[in-house]
């Protein structure tokens, strides 16, 4: 039998996260406050890599191991309640960890796929601020307009549909649960899909903010945590949206009268 029932899923106590999620999120937490107590963080932002005269793939590479550790410490917090289903659905599996292994292994494709692009749109930004004097003089444009689209997203219909799969997910694993590796790698895949649906304008922030910043991913991390998983997270949603509007505005207002600067733009 491939599939799994609800009966199944109601079955027992209450399942555990696996101890190698855990080590994951406390790893990523580790790394990215080793590298705020060090100093290290900022030679971390993808803005340092790109200018630090190393080759597209080197900072790629790079930027692509601080990103990791930063999805382990923000979105797996945020997945814990499928995580949790999945676990007590397979472990019954003849290889119940190397499906485990799988599963994460979707989710870990389609963030880092995520990553790649967002570098390499980063990339492309930064040559036509070099290109363009206008834009270069006008760079808070760029951070205002991030903020603008993330506040925005939060009050989209797809963000909304994202977001009632993430914080449902017993529905999606009933109807998509395969057995074997194969099948829990596409389940990731697809769930990390929706997860990616709900946050990838959050960590467009993030990434505005630059990877490791300690203080911004844990507040970002809160609040992706919340919506998905808080009593009132649908309730928050608006709320995030317009706070983000708020700031995008507030970057918008002080760039026009002041032609404020933003260091690595």
């Amino acid at each position: 039998m491939t599939s799994v029932s609800a009966a199944h899923l109601r079955r027992g106590s209450k399942p555990a996260v696996p101890a190698v999620v855990w080590a994951a999120i406390a790893g990523g937490w580790a790394l990215a406050l080793a590298a705020d107590l060090s100093g290290r963080a900022e030679a971390l932002h993808h803005d340092a890599l790109i200018e630090d005269g190393l080759p597209l793939w080197g900072a790629l590479a790079l930027f692509l191991v601080a990103w990791q550790a930063m999805v382990a410490a923000m979105m797996l917090p945020s997945s814990l309640p499928l995580i949790r289903l999945f676990a007590a659905a397979s472990h019954r599996q003849p290889r119940p960890k190397v499906a485990l292994l799988g599963f994460l292994g979707g989710y870990a494709l389609v963030w880092t796929s995520f990553g790649t692009l967002a570098f390499l749109g980063d990339v492309g930004v930064h040559r036509a601020v070099e290109a363009l004097p206008w834009l270069h003089e006008h760079r808070w444009l760029i951070v205002g307009g991030v903020l603008a689209v993330a506040g925005a997203f939060e009050l989209s219909k797809l963000k909304d549909a994202c977001l009632s799969t993430c914080r449902h997910p017993g529905p999606y694993l009933l109807a998509h649960y395969r057995r074997g590796a194969s099948g829990a790698f596409h389940l990731g895949l697809g769930h990390g899909l929706f997860c990616l649906g709900c946050c990838w304008a959050l960590m467009l922030v993030m990434l505005a903010v630059g990877v490791a910043v300690l203080w911004w991913m844990a507040a970002l991390t809160a609040l992706v945590v919340y919506e998905k998983a808080g009593r009132h997270g649908e309730q928050l949603r608006p709320v995030a949206g317009a706070v983000l509007l708020g700031l995008a505005a507030l970057v918008f207002a002080s760039g026009a009268l002041h032609g404020a600067h933003y260091p690595g733009l």
